[in-house]
């Protein structure tokens, strides 16, 4: 298959993130005394919408009201802090050679608008990407708008985009739009989970996602 279009996620595929993404959320339900969550339940979340993320965290209490006071909170918290999450070995080398080879760059991500284009600018990585899609401009992941946008921008057939991410969201996501997908198991979700959503391979890591386009 000859990809002309790679999409990455951002949260657990590019950046190693996961953790600060737990603790600022953590740190948002303590300030607003709600009921605790193991770190897992939130970890779990990553890759969705905030809203669909604080609807999944508590079900119960999502009305409108909550889940904007719990996102808005988040969203204080995750902006106002130190920017100290690195990215995983091989994000910058690997982007840097794929816009070298002339491959058609994009980000589809649950951050926000605000959010993602904090990170682009502080990693020095946003000249690479020709197009962006957020949570909050489009469906959250699962659904494909993102992609479906990304693809319908850059003119290119489905089977000619690639999706690359670390959670059972982004693979959904791909398959929901009719791309194939590449899962990365050193982010949020385990391996059985990504598994299940059949992507073409399952790697390690940016290092092997290297070796794995290499060799097609």
């Amino acid at each position: 298959m000859s990809y002309q279009l790679i999409v990455f996620d951002w949260d657990g595929t590019l950046m190693d993130s996961t953790g600060h993404i737990v603790n600022c959320m953590q740190a948002a339900i303590a300030e607003l005394k709600l009921p605790s969550l193991e770190d897992n339940a939130i970890k779990h979340i990553i890759g969705l919408g905030l809203n669909e993320a604080v609807t999944t965290m508590y079900p119960v209490e999502a009305n409108p009201q909550f889940i904007s006071t719990l996102a808005d909170k988040y969203r204080e918290i995750w902006l106002n802090s130190p920017h100290d999450s690195p990215l995983f070995a091989n994000a910058r080398e690997l982007v840097q050679q794929l816009a070298e080879q002339d491959f058609l760059l994009a980000v589809a991500t649950g951050k926000s608008r605000r959010g993602l284009d904090k990170v682009l600018q502080a990693t020095g990585l946003g000249e690479f990407f020709h197009a962006t899609r957020c949570a909050d401009e489009c469906h959250s992941k699962p659904h494909p708008q993102m992609l479906e946008e990304l693809i319908d921008y850059f003119g290119v057939e489905k089977q000619q985009t690639l999706m690359i991410g670390d959670t059972e969201f982004d693979l959904q996501m791909a398959h929901n739009a009719g791309a194939d997908s590449l899962a990365v198991s050193q982010g949020a979700h385990d391996i059985d989970r990504l598994q299940a959503c059949e992507p073409k391979a399952i790697v390690a890591d940016l290092h092997h996602v290297e070796q794995w386009l290499n060799n097609l």
